[in-house]
């Protein structure tokens, strides 16, 4: 292979290895911040999504009051059901971010930044799967994989975990099979975990299997080294200590996973279904086929590592994300190792074909030209996009009647309801806070108001928390009910929110 005709003018005279690498570098930059613009701008299209959930109304609001009032909560001040109860704000540093973006921006600003976290996330998982997998592979992984994990896509704190979460564990298994300390730099990086989201825990999970990848390698042949990674994953839990509510913020991580009620009720969190995810069952087949057709040799500490990810896959919908990020980060170098034809190196040896030369020529070029769109597709959204919630949480037309007739009191009000009256400043009946909140049989209580023995139990909870009205939607459950109840009448009704009130 003759290198004149591939090297740039604008390059130095290196070794032909350094060359190599310093194309492959420049091929990879490239590809990494096209796919950031691609989903950028895809998710720009479709910006509307990331505001869907009724949750991104009151993570807002948290944010805006712990602004506002330059401290955090401890107890409930949001609901008039469990108002003074405990209760801690454990993503404040994320909802301060987008409280931020909406002070600034309005909702467009939310999306924005949003959009940034995820932005973040793609290039930093295609910088690392591109250490091992050439080009072409790396561009279509990571397409499919930005397509399967946009279901968590919204603007809430968890966004901001999704760069973390890969970096993190890029660098420790990448440390591991290097056979080298894992970067200490990364406590600080937990640290800023674990005041973003509550996911942070799932850090330590992900050092411990990478540091029994680093011991199976090593065993006991390299003590100092091993001695670090003890050391590393000791003061993982402790550094994300560093946050406003110490331990709290650690044990309020682990309230799903310990019978918390409403988990049967939220549908993120309910297990995997193929009836109703038949896309992500295709994937999942066609991925154990893979596995299964190819042969392929996966380490036993690789092997757990999958294991625990697919559990989490299977036990909870809203997990899904981290087997399908995670799981090709690990196993990238192995199978680049054992398919060289897929690998970096063995594309590195290869001859350039005219776009590649084009980009290590005219490299400066377009990244600046990436980076320049960038910045304009920002620059226009911002000053132009009319993006808000969605109409199905907002319940818009329902509060402005309520706000124009006084309506005063106590509300019962429907799930996806809860997160816009927090941000208009009126107390809930319940809300998108149930990992906390709401429980001890309220939640239980509360869908069994829909069912045909619930006019009972519906008579029972109005008394007892004084309810004046209510926001239901057009299909909830309770609405036959309160037709039948003595003083109640529809006062409103649109195609997104019902309000009853009691004229007693």
């Amino acid at each position: 292979m003759t290198f004149e005709k591939t090297i740039p003018q604008d390059m130095p005279a290196l070794g032909d290895e350094q060359v190599l690498m310093e194309q492959s570098r420049r091929i990879r930059l490239v590809i990494c911040l096209s796919m950031v613009l691609i989903i950028t701008a895809k998710l720009l299209f479709h910006s509307s999504e990331l505001l869907r959930d009724p949750d991104n109304w009151w993570q807002v609001k948290v944010g805006l009051d712990i602004l506002a009032s330059r401290g955090i909560p401890v107890v409930d001040s949001y609901s008039h059901t469990f108002a003074g109860q405990p209760w801690i704000a454990k993503e404040w540093l994320g909802q301060v971010l987008l409280a931020t973006a909406y002070k600034t921006f309005g909702w467009s600003g939310v999306v924005f930044i949003t959009i940034s976290a995820v932005g973040l996330m793609t290039f930093i998982l295609a910088w690392y799967l591109s250490a091992a997998l050439k080009p072409i592979v790396t561009i279509a992984v990571v397409m499919v994989i930005t397509f399967f994990v946009s279901a968590v896509y919204n603007a809430r704190p968890l966004i901001f975990s999704l760069p973390i979460i890969v970096l993190w564990t890029a660098m420790l298994f990448q440390a591991a099979r290097d056979r080298q300390a894992p970067p200490f730099w990364l406590l600080g990086l937990i640290t800023l975990w674990a005041n973003l989201h509550g996911t942070f825990t799932f850090g330590f999970v992900i050092a411990a299997f990478a540091g029994l990848d680093f011991l199976a390698r090593v065993r006991l042949s390299q003590p100092r080294l091993l001695a670090q990674w003890i050391a590393f994953g000791l003061l993982c839990p402790l550094v994300t200590l560093i946050n406003p509510y110490g331990v709290k913020a650690i044990l309020a991580t682990f309230t799903v996973a310990s019978g918390n009620e409403a988990v049967a009720y939220i549908g993120e969190w309910n297990p995997f279904n193929a009836r109703t995810d038949g896309f992500i069952e295709v994937l999942l087949l066609t991925v154990i086929a893979a596995l299964l057709v190819t042969r392929i040799r996966i380490r036993w500490t690789y092997a757990a590592f999958f294991i625990f990810t697919l559990h989490l896959f299977l036990a909870y919908s809203r997990f899904q994300y981290l087997w399908l990020l995670l799981v090709p980060i690990v196993l990238a170098a192995d199978i680049a190792e054992q398919f060289p034809a897929l690998s970096t190196r063995k594309w590195m040896g290869e001859s350039r074909d005219a776009l590649e030369r084009a980009v290590t020529k005219h490299f400066h070029r377009i990244t600046g030209v990436i980076v320049a769109c960038c910045f304009a597709v920002a620059a226009i959204f911002l000053n132009f996009s009319t993006v808000a919630p969605s109409d199905n949480t907002s319940a818009s037309g329902a509060l402005s009647f309520a706000k124009t007739h006084g309506l005063s009191g106590n509300v019962l009000n429907g799930y996806n309801f809860g997160g816009t009256l927090i941000f208009h400043d009126i107390k809930t009946y319940i809300d998108g806070r149930t990992d906390q909140l709401f429980l001890n049989g309220f939640m239980n209580a509360t869908v069994k108001m829909g069912t045909a023995a619930g006019k009972p139990i519906l008579e029972k909870s109005i008394e007892e928390h004084a309810i004046k009205w209510a926001l239901l939607e057009p299909d909830d459950e309770t609405i036959p009910f309160f037709n039948e109840l003595s003083g109640w009448r529809k006062a409103y009704e649109d195609k997104f929110a019902v309000i009853y009130v009691n004229d007693n």
